[in-house]
């Protein structure tokens, strides 16, 4: 199983950088795409990465937010088979009421392909060892009141219990594999509804982000110390959980962590707008165009 990161918030080289994410994952000779990044450069970095578009066989969408779904359409336009999987509730109503901002889906979006999207129930199976699994765990509409994220749906204003977003699980010699690309539902959710859902058997990484960026720092702890309870073994991670979350889960997680991606910033690496431009030199980087191997 092989991973490559065609979008991110940091870049390296001559890659592009967006706020958003793309990874393109080879599973037993299968190639899926997990989400499109907000714009498509997604497409411009895989093609200079000598990775065809066209072949992948499925895509995913991990939840219904812009930044994950908006670059489906370069996606659809250039790979004209391949459907995407998404959660049956996934829609155009997502929404930051903090910051008065519209953050789901680009409107028109669903329509315009609802040939190529694919809505689905429960547990899923996508491929011989792939999974797709809905939250299972209840009340996660505090933790989308809490952070102020809300659906707007007939009318009403809901607190997101995201149950848009879904995990996608490999089954691989080491252990299931993770990728949630933001965790909004808790990472230490995440991982035990993963153990209920395939029982006895070893869950050994989560790949994604945290969504701890905008975090107080006990909050961030209080995490590491869940995290650890669940017995997983490696976390990598990025994308929304920022620089002072990696630096403290790293120093509370040791090992078991890993912000992806090669040491200091350089001076070929740029961070796009709306991420961190904080220049830290102690916190590796997760970056475009890192692979992951498991």
């Amino acid at each position: 199983m092989q991973i490559e990161i065609l979008t991110d918030n940091n870049t390296k080289d001559t890659l592009q950088a967006e706020w958003g994410l793309s990874l393109l994952i080879e599973y037993e000779g299968h190639l899926l795409l997990l989400d499109a990044g907000a714009t498509g450069i997604f497409a411009d970095n895989a093609r200079q990465l000598g990775i065809p578009i066209e072949k992948i066989e499925l895509a995913v969408l991990s939840h219904a937010h812009y930044d994950h779904a908006d670059g489906m359409e370069r996606f659809f336009r250039e790979n004209k088979n391949a459907k995407c999987y998404i959660r049956s509730c996934c829609g155009e109503d997502c929404y930051d009421r903090k910051k008065d901002k519209y953050i789901g889906i680009r409107e028109g979006l669903l329509a315009a392909y609802h040939d190529r999207f694919v809505r689905i129930k429960e547990d899923y199976e996508l491929l011989p060892g792939v999974t797709l699994l809905p939250h299972k765990t209840k009340g996660l509409d505090r933790l989308g009141e809490k952070v102020g994220m809300y659906r707007y749906q007939d009318g009403a204003w809901i607190p997101d219990d995201f149950s848009h977003e879904q995990s996608l699980v490999f089954e691989t010699e080491k252990g299931l594999v993770i990728c949630n690309s933001c965790c909004h539902g808790g990472a230490d959710h995440i991982i035990e509804e993963v153990k209920q859902t395939f029982p006895g058997k070893r869950v050994y990484a989560l790949i994604g982000g945290l969504h701890l960026y905008k975090a107080s720092d006990e909050e961030v702890l209080a995490l590491a110390e869940k995290i650890r309870q669940t017995g997983i073994e490696k976390v990598y991670t990025g994308h929304c959980t920022g620089e002072r979350a990696v630096e403290l889960l790293k120093r509370e997680l040791n090992r078991s962590i890993s912000a992806v991606g090669a040491g200091e910033k350089t001076s070929s690496e740029r961070v796009c707008p709306g991420g961190s431009d904080r220049a830290d030199t102690a916190v590796e980087q997760f970056y475009t165009g890192m692979e992951i191997e498991i």
